[in-house]
């Protein structure tokens, strides 16, 4: 006697012609592929998430991304109203302005690092990186910032307010912390002094007292947190950006919405591969949460996620009124 199975059968895709994203990531939830499915379910979570007026969007995202043309597309999260706070890394911060003057180039995982090196270019992935387009410009435009704020009077400054003096200072348009500036969105770097950015305050610092004052970062985040009705999270990667974001959010019983986008494995215990269901076990994201863990890389999975949910004019006109 065969088994009777319950459910919808599984569909095949019909790409023929012409087909939208929206149209596309629709198809992805019949036709049930391994990580397909997830995707259009960390979409309808995020237009959930977005539509839910009292939810205080939360985005983090690891510094390498923001090398590849995924910057654009967390510039256009940011333009568009779909982050209300952002955590990320150091790296993030020198990516974004060093590409606001610079170039960065397609290469291969396969080339030659030791050629490489002898020709003043770093590897990035499959990223090309030559030293005038991140050390020698992020340096140039760091001590003119670092010294156009000690001539106003300041002397101590946060991480968010860091953020945005770049953005509106020494950052191109096309740059998320110029649109994190203009929006007014806070972007809190709690390991502010792990790359260049970090480093060259670390250097104006050894002959100004200059300083950096995280726990003012701190103590807004606590803010945040405390004065919302609702948080949801879009977490890319995983690392200090991840584990802050989920850290704070336990104070308030935890996230009610939480998409996670990783390639990093569970199985060595490592916060970057933990899946939401062990942040539920924390209290960082609550119990009946509307969540999803999307394995895959981001710089595939986000752009769809995001073109997705920018063609629902709802969304458009709630997010751009």
């Amino acid at each position: 006697m065969g088994l009777k199975i319950e459910g919808e059968a599984i569909k095949d895709y019909n790409i023929r012609g012409e087909i939208s994203v929206r149209e596309l990531i629709e198809q992805m939830r019949d036709a049930w592929g391994f990580t397909a499915e997830k995707i259009a379910s960390g979409v309808d979570i995020l237009k959930s998430m977005f539509a839910d007026e009292g939810c205080v969007k939360f985005l983090s995202f690891p510094g390498s991304i923001v090398a590849t043309g995924v910057r654009g597309v967390i510039k256009e999260m940011v333009k568009q109203g779909l982050a209300d706070v952002i955590i990320t890394t150091c790296g993030a911060l020198d990516h974004d302005l060093a590409r606001s003057w610079k170039k960065y180039y397609r290469g291969s995982f396969d080339f030659d690092d030791r050629e490489l090196h002898r020709r003043g270019i770093n590897r990035l992935g499959n990223i090309l990186v030559p030293n005038e387009s991140y050390g020698l410009i992020i340096e140039e435009k760091m001590q003119e910032l670092m010294s156009e704020l000690w001539k106003e009077g300041r002397r101590e400054i946060s991480s968010k307010e860091l953020c945005w003096e770049m953005g509106k200072r020494i950052c191109a348009e096309d740059s998320i912390l110029y649109w994190a500036s203009k929006r007014q969105v806070p972007v809190y770097v709690p390991g502010v002094v792990d790359g260049a950015v970090g480093y060259h305050i670390w250097l104006f610092s050894q002959d100004h007292n200059f300083k950096i004052d995280l726990l003012r970062d701190e103590k807004e985040l606590n803010d945040i947190i405390f004065d919302s009705e609702k948080t949801g999270a879009i977490v890319i990667g995983g690392g200090i950006s991840k584990h802050h974001v989920i850290w704070w959010n336990q104070f308030r019983g935890g996230l009610d919405y939480a998409v996670y986008i990783t390639t990093a494995v569970e199985w060595d215990g490592s916060l970057s591969g933990a899946r939401v269901r062990e942040a539920i076990s924390w209290g960082k994201v609550k119990e009946a949460a509307k969540h999803v863990t999307i394995e895959g890389d981001a710089t595939v999975i986000l752009p769809l996620m995001v073109a997705a949910i920018l063609s629902e004019e709802n969304v458009k006109r709630k997010h751009l009124g």
